[in-house]
């Protein structure tokens, strides 16, 4: 049974980016891994692309061929593909029982309210391929409680729409640092806890968000993301071992490819990892990671980093005499029929 990560998210919130870290990633636990451009505007990835949308439709011929502007053109995109569906399918014949990471458009009218995307995934189900949703969202938006707020109901509406698994993921957490300090600990924003303590902070940002009308409204937005329930985040550096670990275990569970059997020559090892659940940071860890004591971090992690790669590299240096001093015959293959002979004694 094949799996997949859906990756969405607004332009410049770190797709292409997230798709090549990922890919690296589980080629390094040695998980095969496949991904497919759905972006018919992406026209140079930084990834190796098994499969591109631009073969089948190229935003170009679109908006010269329809006198389309931008957006027009990649929701006619997204309607041809979704019309064209037996190129994608044969396409991911091809590939087999890898796993699949498809970097989609960033136009957020393909998942708040356009449907193409959507029935797209819905056929992906229906060849048998476990999914999940994938929100990415720039963690400038913490900077900022009227940006914040805003992610937050369109991560809603998008999970709504896509009805299936969502994680959403505060990407380039390791900036959060360099920004102006936040009102509140990386927690409260993760965990969308109680928004009305957001509320002076967002009225004092603006004169006008302090008025009655606006200051209703606000509340309003408030309630009904907290009348929902769904929205909370994980946070993401691309370039970090241990946060892309930490993401992975939570996409994992969340399609269920932690329950099944393991795949590539690591994954064995690797799903007994992901199983293990005090291996995760929680938040308090992430708020002292990544803001309170990040340079600190920063150096433990490459202290740890050198000494595993010197301990690799001396394990290879012995392994390479150990295979020079060996005995020639040993190497040969010994059958062994299953048979056990055991003399008695007389």
């Amino acid at each position: 049974m094949p799996f997949g990560q859906l990756v969405l998210g607004s332009p410049g919130s770190g797709k292409s980016t997230y798709c090549d870290g990922m890919h690296q990633f589980m080629g390094a636990i040695g998980r095969q891994c496949s991904v497919i451009n759905l972006d018919p505007a992406n026209d140079q990835t930084n990834y190796p692309c098994a499969l591109d949308v631009r073969s089948l439709v190229t935003l170009e011929e679109i908006m010269s061929g329809d006198h389309l502007g931008p957006n027009g053109g990649v929701l006619y995109a997204l309607e041809e593909l979704e019309n064209n569906m037996e190129w994608l399918e044969e396409g991911l014949k091809e590939l087999g029982d890898d796993y699949v990471l498809f970097d989609c458009p960033g136009q957020v009218e393909l998942y708040t309210h356009h449907n193409s995307l959507r029935n797209i995934f819905n056929r992906l189900q229906k060849l048998g391929y476990r999914l999940v949703v994938v929100h990415l969202s720039d963690c400038f938006c913490l900077t900022q409680p009227s940006l914040y707020l805003s992610n937050i109901l369109l991560c809603l509406r998008a999970m709504l729409q896509m009805d299936l698994p969502h994680i959403n993921v505060l990407t380039k957490i390791d900036r959060a640092a360099n920004y102006d300090p936040l009102p509140f600990n990386l927690n409260y924003y993760t965990e969308v806890q109680d928004l009305s303590y957001l509320i002076p902070a967002l009225e004092s940002e603006s004169p006008a968000l302090r008025s009655g009308k606006l200051s209703r409204l606000n509340q309003a937005v408030a309630n009904l993301v907290e009348q929902f329930g769904l929205v909370s985040f994980q946070v993401l550096a691309v370039e970090n071992k241990k946060s892309m670990m930490h993401l992975l275990h939570v996409i994992d569970r969340a399609n269920g490819y932690v329950f099944g059997a393991a795949e590539g020559t690591n994954d064995t090892i690797w799903q007994v990892a992901m199983r293990n659940e005090s291996s995760l940071m929680d938040n308090q860890d992430l708020q002292e990671r990544w803001i309170d004591n990040k340079e600190s971090f920063d150096e433990i992690e490459r202290k740890e980093e050198e000494e595993q790669q010197k301990l690799r590299e001396d394990q290879a240096e012995a392994a390479a005499e150990a295979a020079q001093g060996a005995d020639p015959l040993s190497s040969l293959p010994v059958s062994n029929s299953g048979i056990r002979v055991v003399r008695k004694k007389k």
